[in-house]
């Protein structure tokens, strides 16, 4: 987050609604203040709500195993982590009705019963806290407004929210049912409450699509609030929101995911055209991609805002475009608001303040080894990079976290399904890790894969990069696969030590080639020079784990 005035992309008067006002600091300030306190769990990265459905779908086994909780309550209990996250609406009712209905349904013991009336409890507490947050919220968006509305301008083009996320939710449910019956549904089966929270799952999901469908429908041909601010799209993909007058990008107030709604009559997926040029477009996605990895946020932008923000609002936004010239974009919110708390936003600032430290110094190592390997080339011959003693350390401590896990004494099925599974996505990881050779010669980069040798011929080299610990190198022609690897590092020790890491080494060295031909190989690199396919390589590893999963006790 820089802390220097940026002058935004103006948006046209002609874009901006009569009456609408400026959301200034003062006026977001009142609005992050109606916020819930801070250990209310109300913003949860997508990372995370993974580990609460996965730690959910535990737990439902875990209680009707060692509980005397049927298949159902178990499932139910256990859906109320990943509901007081998402939907704190369901909470707010479902906690009564268990109440209400549970004790005469199934009485428990008293060890059973207290640890689970304070969860309920506890979770009723905080869905409501956060549910009348977001009453103050809306309260403070309106009062922000003072009164101006206008029609979104978003007529005639494509109303999909909620659709995708609906279908995905039936899809799930009935994965669910087909488990459930399978398994049956009677006390103490396990695998008959996990079938039941998966069901519970499908049913939040397409709750969730419905939800957000009728949230955004109220912003669809009716007047809504509106507000001017600033936006821009943070490295996630996310647009980020803030003040009008908040030209420095201090403040993000909340992120929200947007796209361009299409045409009516528009198909959701269409027919390529004949004159559709399939390399242009995997370019231009590339570009996209790289702009991800840069992890650099996009300019900020002036934006008029339709609707009322609130903890998982929908909003309409209509904003400046970051290419000159063209007209505004408008733009319709994917999922809900997710507000971000004022200590997320001094934690983001001392974070991006190290991260600018770490850029500065991977920045002066690769000036450091730019110049060394201008003062190694030039003498043309064939070049090869390969994998060193940093590759293979890190492989043997991978191979050593994972063998007391692999060989842990938790039945066949862990061993010898779970664990070969990972072992032979392993075999492939490790052997690319451990046997990975780049060789440079007149026709170009040579790279030796899985099952053949790719290649890159000089003029179509599109990047070669070392970001922190990784490597990278891509090629503009369709169908090249991108060519990673990541590493260890250790920038400030590196400085210290006047180290250069052979990564950093191997992207300068090919850069250098690849800007001035000059430095370039004059001969080309045999057939053995090229390398040789890491399958044998792979097999090999396979082998060893297979007999290791085999043979020690």
């Amino acid at each position: 987050m820089s802390t220097n005035l940026q002058r935004p992309l103006p948006l046209p008067a002609s874009a901006i609604p009569d009456g609408c006002l400026p959301w200034d600091a003062e006026q977001t300030r009142r609005w992050t203040q109606a916020l819930p306190a801070r250990w209310v769990p109300v913003r949860l990265d997508t990372g995370v709500l993974i580990g609460v459905a996965l730690a959910g779908l535990l737990g439902s086994g875990a209680l009707a195993l060692s509980t005397d909780l049927s298949p159902w309550a178990a499932a139910v209990l256990a859906l109320h982590a990943i509901w007081l996250a998402v939907r704190p609406e369901v909470v707010r009712v479902s906690v009564p009705v268990l109440l209400f209905v549970g004790p005469a349904q199934q009485p428990l013991p008293w060890p059973v019963t207290v640890p689970v009336l304070t969860f309920l409890l506890l979770a009723w507490a905080l869905a409501m806290l956060r549910l009348v947050a977001r009453g103050r919220q809306r309260a403070a968006a309106l009062a922000a407004a003072g009164g101006a509305t206008a029609v979104p301008p978003d007529e005639g083009k494509t109303f999909r929210r909620g659709k995708l996320l609906t279908w995905f939710g039936l899809a799930v449910t009935a994965a669910g049912a087909a488990g459930a019956a399978t398994f049956g549904l009677g006390d103490g089966h396990v695998l008959a409450a996990t079938g039941l929270y998966v069901i519970g799952l499908g049913l939040t999901a397409v709750l969730s699509g419905l939800l957000g469908r009728r949230r955004a429908g109220v912003l669809r041909g009716a007047p809504a609030p509106v507000l001017r601010v600033l936006v821009r799209e943070n490295a996630d993909v996310d647009t980020e929101v803030y003040a009008a007058d908040d030209l420095g990008a201090l403040r993000p107030l909340f992120t929200v995911s947007m796209s361009e709604p299409e045409d009516e009559g528009e198909p959701f997926f269409e027919k390529a055209d004949d004159d559709f040029d399939e390399e242009a477009a995997e370019a231009e996605m590339r570009e996209a991609l790289d702009r991800i990895d840069d992890e650099e946020p996009g300019p900020l932008r002036e934006a008029v805002l339709y609707g009322t923000p609130y903890d998982g609002a929908e909003i309409l936004l209509v904003s400046a475009d970051e290419e000159p010239g063209e007209p505004p974009l408008i733009e319709r919110s994917q999922g809900p608001v997710r507000p971000l708390s004022d200590r997320f936003g001094r934690s983001r600032i001392v974070g991006e303040k190290r991260a600018g430290t770490r850029k500065t110094a991977y920045r002066e190592l690769g000036r450091l080894a730019a110049e060394a390997a201008v003062a190694q080339l030039g003498s043309g011959a064939v070049r090869r990079w390969r994998a060193g003693w940093l590759d293979r350390l890190t492989a043997v401590v991978v191979i050593l976290w994972f063998l007391p896990i692999a060989l842990d004494e938790s039945g066949w099925f862990w061993r010898y399904v779970l664990v070969g599974s990972v072992a032979l996505g392993g075999a492939l990881l490790l052997s690319d890790r451990l046997g990975w050779t780049i060789t440079a010669d007149r026709e170009g980069l040579w790279f030796n894969g899985l099952r053949r040798i790719h290649h890159i011929a000089w003029d179509d080299i599109r990047v070669v990069r070392c970001k922190g610990a990784e490597l990278k190198i891509d090629s503009r022609r369709a169908g090249f696969p991108t060519w990673t690897m990541h590493g260890t590092r250790w920038p400030k020790l590196e400085l210290r030590r006047g180290w250069l890491h052979p990564y950093e080494r191997t992207a300068a060295e090919i850069t250098a080639m690849w800007e001035d031909p000059a430095l370039r190989p004059t001969v080309s690199a045999t057939e053995r020079e090229r390398g040789r396919p890491l399958w044998p390589l792979a097999l090999a590893q396979l082998v060893v784990f297979t007999a290791a999963l085999v043979l020690l006790p």
